[in-house]
């Protein structure tokens, strides 16, 4: 259930510019809970280190890009035009 509760306020949050102020003064995940609380949504922070976690983890060959200084969108254009 907190899981459709993170979705819908991360959604709520890309059009609310009052929240996206408010997240980008909290000083940590617990804050972000509170505020997330305050607009009506029941998440934990481990949902939200859980979401960090997916976004943050590469894969083998995004780290050798990223170690190479490879840009990924430089690198579709070069593959590209051959």
């Amino acid at each position: 259930m907190s899981e459709e509760q993170l979705k819908s306020f991360l959604e709520k949050v890309k059009t609310d510019t009052s929240l996206q102020e408010k997240l980008k003064s909290s000083a940590d995940t617990n804050a972000a809970v509170a505020i997330a609380k305050e607009a009506g949504f029941a998440i934990t922070a481990e949902d939200i280190q859980s979401t960090q976690s997916a976004t943050i983890e590469l894969s083998d060959d995004d780290l050798e890009r990223v170690a190479g200084g490879i840009c990924a969108h430089a690198q579709s254009y070069v593959y590209a035009e051959g």
